[in-house]
Protein backbone atom coordinates (compact mmCIF):
# COMPACT_ATOMS: atom_id res chain seq x y z
CA UNK A 1 0.00 0.00 0.00
CA UNK A 2 1.38 3.41 -0.93
CA UNK A 3 2.07 5.97 1.83
CA UNK A 4 -0.63 8.37 0.70
CA UNK A 5 -3.14 5.48 0.58
CA UNK A 6 -2.20 4.61 4.15
CA UNK A 7 -2.80 8.20 5.15
CA UNK A 8 -6.28 8.28 3.56
CA UNK A 9 -7.26 4.99 5.19
CA UNK A 10 -6.03 6.21 8.56
CA UNK A 11 -8.10 9.43 8.23
CA UNK A 12 -11.26 7.47 7.31
CA UNK A 13 -10.80 5.06 10.22
CA UNK A 14 -10.12 7.85 12.68
CA UNK A 15 -13.16 9.85 11.47
CA UNK A 16 -15.41 6.80 11.81
CA UNK A 17 -14.05 6.05 15.25
CA UNK A 18 -14.72 9.61 16.39
CA UNK A 19 -18.32 9.38 15.30
CA UNK A 20 -18.82 5.75 16.45
CA UNK A 21 -19.91 4.64 12.97
CA UNK A 22 -19.88 0.90 12.09
CA UNK A 23 -17.08 -0.09 9.68
CA UNK A 24 -16.88 -2.56 6.79
CA UNK A 25 -14.06 -5.13 6.41
CA UNK A 26 -11.80 -2.52 4.81
CA UNK A 27 -12.30 -0.05 7.64
CA UNK A 28 -14.70 2.25 5.85
CA UNK A 29 -17.93 3.39 7.55
CA UNK A 30 -21.08 1.51 6.63
CA UNK A 31 -24.10 3.50 5.40
CA UNK A 32 -26.51 4.35 8.20
CA UNK A 33 -30.17 3.38 7.81
CA UNK A 34 -32.61 6.19 7.08
CA UNK A 35 -34.43 7.46 10.12
CA UNK A 36 -37.82 5.82 10.42
CA UNK A 37 -40.83 8.07 9.89
CA UNK A 38 -43.40 7.53 12.62
CA UNK A 39 -46.93 7.72 11.24
CA UNK A 40 -49.72 8.70 13.59
CA UNK A 41 -52.53 6.12 13.25
CA UNK A 42 -55.97 7.26 12.18
CA UNK A 43 -58.15 8.02 15.17
CA UNK A 44 -55.26 8.87 17.49
CA UNK A 45 -56.02 11.72 19.88
CA UNK A 46 -53.94 14.81 19.11
CA UNK A 47 -55.58 17.05 21.73
CA UNK A 48 -58.63 16.84 23.96
CA UNK A 49 -60.25 19.09 26.54
CA UNK A 50 -63.27 18.74 28.81
CA UNK A 51 -62.66 22.31 30.05
CA UNK A 52 -62.49 21.19 33.65
CA UNK A 53 -59.27 23.18 34.07
CA UNK A 54 -58.88 26.81 32.92
CA UNK A 55 -55.21 26.26 32.06
CA UNK A 56 -55.44 24.49 28.69
CA UNK A 57 -54.60 27.52 26.60
CA UNK A 58 -57.86 28.69 25.02
CA UNK A 59 -58.06 32.40 24.24
CA UNK A 60 -60.25 34.23 26.74
CA UNK A 61 -62.05 37.57 26.51
CA UNK A 62 -64.29 39.71 28.68
CA UNK A 63 -65.62 42.86 26.99
CA UNK A 64 -68.80 44.74 26.27
CA UNK A 65 -69.06 42.92 22.94
CA UNK A 66 -69.10 39.54 24.66
CA UNK A 67 -67.34 36.81 26.60
CA UNK A 68 -65.10 33.86 25.79
CA UNK A 69 -64.07 31.89 28.87
CA UNK A 70 -64.08 28.62 30.79
CA UNK A 71 -67.40 28.30 32.58
CA UNK A 72 -68.72 25.51 34.80
CA UNK A 73 -66.81 22.69 33.12
CA UNK A 74 -67.38 24.01 29.61
CA UNK A 75 -66.20 26.83 27.36
CA UNK A 76 -68.68 29.66 26.95
CA UNK A 77 -68.94 32.12 24.07
CA UNK A 78 -71.38 35.03 24.43
CA UNK A 79 -71.70 37.44 21.50
CA UNK A 80 -73.42 40.76 22.20
CA UNK A 81 -72.48 42.51 18.93
CA UNK A 82 -74.58 42.27 15.78
CA UNK A 83 -73.43 40.27 12.75
CA UNK A 84 -70.23 39.28 14.52
CA UNK A 85 -68.25 36.07 14.94
CA UNK A 86 -66.03 35.26 17.92
CA UNK A 87 -63.55 32.41 17.80
CA UNK A 88 -61.13 30.96 20.34
CA UNK A 89 -58.22 28.58 19.79
CA UNK A 90 -55.95 26.57 22.11
CA UNK A 91 -52.92 27.65 20.07
CA UNK A 92 -52.49 24.37 18.18
CA UNK A 93 -51.99 24.07 14.41
CA UNK A 94 -52.54 21.10 12.11
CA UNK A 95 -52.60 20.28 8.43
CA UNK A 96 -55.13 17.43 8.50
CA UNK A 97 -57.35 17.00 11.54
CA UNK A 98 -60.74 15.75 12.69
CA UNK A 99 -62.53 17.84 15.30
CA UNK A 100 -65.45 16.89 17.54
CA UNK A 101 -67.34 18.81 20.23
CA UNK A 102 -70.64 18.93 22.12
CA UNK A 103 -72.41 22.28 22.08
CA UNK A 104 -75.62 23.64 23.57
CA UNK A 105 -77.37 27.01 23.59
CA UNK A 106 -77.58 28.84 26.92
CA UNK A 107 -79.65 31.74 25.66
CA UNK A 108 -80.24 34.25 22.92
CA UNK A 109 -81.74 33.86 19.45
CA UNK A 110 -82.08 30.57 17.59
CA UNK A 111 -80.84 32.37 14.49
CA UNK A 112 -77.16 32.13 15.35
CA UNK A 113 -73.83 30.64 14.28
CA UNK A 114 -72.30 27.81 16.31
CA UNK A 115 -69.43 25.56 15.32
CA UNK A 116 -65.73 24.91 14.81
CA UNK A 117 -62.90 26.23 12.68
CA UNK A 118 -59.75 24.74 11.20
CA UNK A 119 -56.65 26.03 9.39
CA UNK A 120 -56.87 29.47 10.97
CA UNK A 121 -53.93 31.47 9.61
CA UNK A 122 -53.53 35.24 9.40
CA UNK A 123 -57.24 35.70 10.09
CA UNK A 124 -58.37 33.25 7.39
CA UNK A 125 -60.08 29.95 8.24
CA UNK A 126 -62.59 27.26 7.31
CA UNK A 127 -65.78 27.18 9.38
CA UNK A 128 -68.30 24.42 10.08
CA UNK A 129 -71.48 25.76 11.60
CA UNK A 130 -75.01 24.99 12.66
CA UNK A 131 -77.81 27.26 13.83
CA UNK A 132 -80.21 26.62 16.68
CA UNK A 133 -83.13 26.79 14.26
CA UNK A 134 -81.81 23.86 12.24
CA UNK A 135 -79.49 25.06 9.46
CA UNK A 136 -75.89 24.10 8.66
CA UNK A 137 -73.04 24.80 6.26
CA UNK A 138 -69.29 24.76 5.57
CA UNK A 139 -67.52 27.92 4.54
CA UNK A 140 -64.31 29.86 4.04
CA UNK A 141 -63.41 33.19 5.60
CA UNK A 142 -60.63 34.61 3.46
CA UNK A 143 -59.29 38.13 2.96
CA UNK A 144 -62.09 39.62 5.01
CA UNK A 145 -64.92 37.87 3.17
CA UNK A 146 -67.01 34.85 4.21
CA UNK A 147 -68.40 32.50 1.58
CA UNK A 148 -70.23 29.19 1.82
CA UNK A 149 -68.74 26.20 0.01
CA UNK A 150 -70.92 23.83 -1.98
CA UNK A 151 -74.09 25.86 -1.47
CA UNK A 152 -75.28 29.44 -1.82
CA UNK A 153 -77.04 29.62 1.55
CA UNK A 154 -77.32 27.63 4.76
CA UNK A 155 -79.43 24.52 4.25
CA UNK A 156 -81.99 23.07 6.63
CA UNK A 157 -80.63 19.96 8.37
CA UNK A 158 -83.12 17.63 10.07
CA UNK A 159 -80.31 16.06 12.13
CA UNK A 160 -79.84 19.25 14.15
CA UNK A 161 -81.62 19.23 17.52
CA UNK A 162 -83.10 22.70 17.71
CA UNK A 163 -83.40 25.14 20.57
CA UNK A 164 -81.40 24.54 23.73
CA UNK A 165 -80.68 20.85 23.11
CA UNK A 166 -77.04 19.70 22.94
CA UNK A 167 -75.69 18.70 19.51
CA UNK A 168 -72.55 16.71 18.76
CA UNK A 169 -70.59 18.23 15.87
CA UNK A 170 -67.72 16.82 13.84
CA UNK A 171 -65.53 18.58 11.28
CA UNK A 172 -62.98 16.84 9.06
CA UNK A 173 -60.20 18.83 7.38
CA UNK A 174 -58.16 16.44 5.24
CA UNK A 175 -56.16 17.61 2.23
CA UNK A 176 -58.67 19.52 0.08
CA UNK A 177 -61.70 17.70 1.51
CA UNK A 178 -63.88 19.29 4.18
CA UNK A 179 -66.69 17.27 5.76
CA UNK A 180 -69.23 18.03 8.47
CA UNK A 181 -71.23 15.62 10.62
CA UNK A 182 -74.13 16.40 12.96
CA UNK A 183 -75.02 13.92 15.70
CA UNK A 184 -73.20 11.14 13.85
CA UNK A 185 -74.70 11.79 10.41
CA UNK A 186 -72.78 13.26 7.49
CA UNK A 187 -74.17 16.68 6.63
CA UNK A 188 -71.99 17.97 3.81
CA UNK A 189 -68.68 17.30 2.04
CA UNK A 190 -66.93 19.90 -0.11
CA UNK A 191 -63.51 20.48 -1.64
CA UNK A 192 -61.31 23.56 -1.46
CA UNK A 193 -57.56 24.20 -1.70
CA UNK A 194 -57.31 27.75 -0.36
CA UNK A 195 -55.92 26.93 3.09
CA UNK A 196 -53.46 24.13 3.83
CA UNK A 197 -52.80 24.39 7.59
CA UNK A 198 -53.45 26.47 10.67
CA UNK A 199 -55.00 26.61 14.10
CA UNK A 200 -58.13 24.81 15.28
CA UNK A 201 -60.86 26.39 17.37
CA UNK A 202 -64.44 27.06 18.40
CA UNK A 203 -66.73 29.79 17.08
CA UNK A 204 -70.08 31.44 17.72
CA UNK A 205 -71.72 34.41 16.09
CA UNK A 206 -74.79 36.54 15.54
CA UNK A 207 -76.90 37.66 12.61
CA UNK A 208 -79.38 40.53 13.15
CA UNK A 209 -80.01 39.84 16.85
CA UNK A 210 -77.41 39.99 19.61
CA UNK A 211 -77.10 37.84 22.70
CA UNK A 212 -76.00 34.48 21.25
CA UNK A 213 -74.84 32.48 24.28
CA UNK A 214 -73.47 28.94 23.89
CA UNK A 215 -71.43 26.42 25.85
CA UNK A 216 -68.98 23.88 24.40
CA UNK A 217 -67.76 20.67 26.03
CA UNK A 218 -65.77 17.50 25.29
CA UNK A 219 -63.61 18.96 22.54
CA UNK A 220 -61.24 16.54 20.79
CA UNK A 221 -58.84 16.75 17.86
CA UNK A 222 -58.06 13.42 16.17
CA UNK A 223 -55.80 12.18 13.42
CA UNK A 224 -58.13 11.64 10.41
Amino acid sequence: MKPHTLLVAWIVIQSAACTNLPLDVDGFPLPTPAQAVVEIPSGAILFQDDFSSPTTGWERMLAGEGVMDYDGGGFRILVNALDTNFWSTPGLSFDDVRLEVDVGKLGGPDENRIGMICRLSEGNYYFFLVTSDGYSGIGLFNLGQAILLGQTELQFNERILQGMTVNHLRADCQADQLAMYVNGFESLTVHDQTLASGEIGLMAGTFSEAGVDVIFDNFVALQP
